[in-house]
Formats: C-alpha cells, sequence, structure tokens
C-alpha cells in the first residue's frame, strides 16, 4: 500500500510537469506594492457580507483567511475556514478577531526576485513552484508563504468585494539565498478549481515584506471582440 505522500508526490508528478511546461505564473505581471490581509472569524456571516469590507487599490496582494473557531463545523463560514489562518495570525502576533481583521503592509524597495506558478488540477492536487532570489541585504532567517487561492469576484457568494480566500498554504523559514521548491498542493473539497490562483510573498527577519508575486491566471478577464 502506498503511503499518503507517494501517493502525493505521484499525484504531484502531471501538476509539475504543466507548471513547468505552461504554468499559469506571475511572469510578466505587476509587482505587488502591498500586503493586504482580511481575516474573518469562522462565527461571524455578517463580517463576509458587511458593505463596508475594507478594500484596498489595484497594486495590493489580497489575502482572504476564515479563521476557525470553537464552534468547529457548525460556525456558519466553517467550510472555508483553516487551520493556516491561526498560524499566520500566530506569525503576526494578532489575536484570532471575533469579527474581521485587516493587516497591511508596505513592500520595500529591494532588488531580489520572487516567482510563483502553478500547473493544472490532476485528482484533488496541484502543483505549485515557488522560487525567490533574495536582495544582497536581506536579513535572514527569511519567512516565506505560499497560498492556493479560491478567486471570488465582487457580488460571489454575497460578498460585496473580491477575494482571494485561502484554501490551502505551504509556508516555512530558511537561513538565506535562492529558495527553489516544487510541491504539491491539495485542494480542499468544496473549492471551484476553475478559480483557483497562487499567492506568495517573503519577509525578512525584521518582518518586512521584501517582496510578493501572484499568479491569478483564471482571475484575468477574457478580452472581448472587436466589432466588425
Amino acid at each position: 500500500m502506498k503511503t499518503p505522500a507517494l501517493i502525493a508526490a505521484g499525484l504531484c508528478a502531471l501538476p509539475l510537469a504543466g507548471a513547468l511546461a505552461q504554468p499559469c505564473s506571475s511572469d510578466h505581471t505587476p509587482r505587488p506594492a502591498a500586503l493586504f490581509e482580511r481575516f474573518v472569524s469562522a462565527d461571524c456571516a455578517t463580517c463576509w457580507s458587511e458593505p463596508h469590507t475594507p478594500a484596498p487599490g489595484p497594486s495590493a496582494l489580497v489575502v482572504d483567511w476564515i479563521v476557525p473557531t470553537p464552534s468547529g463545523d457548525d460556525a456558519p463560514l466553517s467550510s472555508a475556514a483553516t487551520a493556516d489562518a491561526l498560524a499566520r495570525l500566530q506569525a503576526l502576533a494578532r489575536a484570532a478577531p471575533a469579527g474581521t481583521d485587516v493587516h497591511t503592509d508596505s513592500l520595500i524597495t529591494a532588488p531580489g526576485s520572487l516567482r510563483v506558478a502553478m500547473g493544472p488540477a490532476v485528482n484533488d492536487y496541484v502543483g505549485t513552484i515557488i522560487r525567490f532570489s533574495p536582495p544582497p541585504k536581506a536579513r535572514p532567517p527569511l519567512r516565506f508563504w505560499l497560498v492556493l487561492v479560491e478567486q471570488l469576484p465582487a457580488g460571489a457568494e454575497a460578498s460585496p468585494v473580491a477575494r482571494h480566500v485561502v484554501r490551502n498554504a505551504w509556508h516555512g523559514e530558511w537561513p538565506g539565498g535562492a529558495l527553489s521548491d516544487l510541491r504539491p498542493m491539495r485542494i480542499p473539497d468544496g473549492a471551484d478549481v476553475e478559480r483557483l490562483g497562487l499567492l506568495g510573498w517573503v519577509q525578512d527577519a525584521a518582518g518586512r515584506t521584501v517582496a510578493a508575486a501572484q499568479a491569478l491566471c483564471a482571475g484575468q478577464p477574457v478580452p472581448l471582440p472587436r466589432p466588425e
């Protein structure tokens, strides 16, 4: 019998091949100028549909975390809640919100480069790539976040704003130098595969965001045909 790790590795083989050949990637996309994270308690259904939900400008990397609560599956937003939201709050030294909490961070000017890419979905998994060349003066250790998101346009699922809802995440720390990794990420039940995208960012030892990138191919508008 194959172990879960071997199964995941096997499932990842095709997505990774696709990601390397024709990826949905951050190549040739504008560099985000800021990181904008919304944390919504899974208990607060009204927070999700609040008309005055905070929203950033178009140059921000937007991340929507649904924070699990002791209510578990009984929480109104439990289907999209993820323990990764708690890990992110802990990394930011912030408490789990009773409603909505927002964290913002401007990217510092740095010559380092970050690339993220994802392949097609195969058997509930998608292959992902993260590559980062740090700026010469980056203060190690560096911490990275790579998040698989479901893109929701404004008005979808009763949300007044467009959202990038986190469906899976991978994060870690390394002592410095270049980072390059290929990894399978599981697509959770209920996620719309056609709306998936990939976001990534890197922070230095001082907690400053030094790089960010996004691969949101599914969310790109389809150009209308020109009139004859």
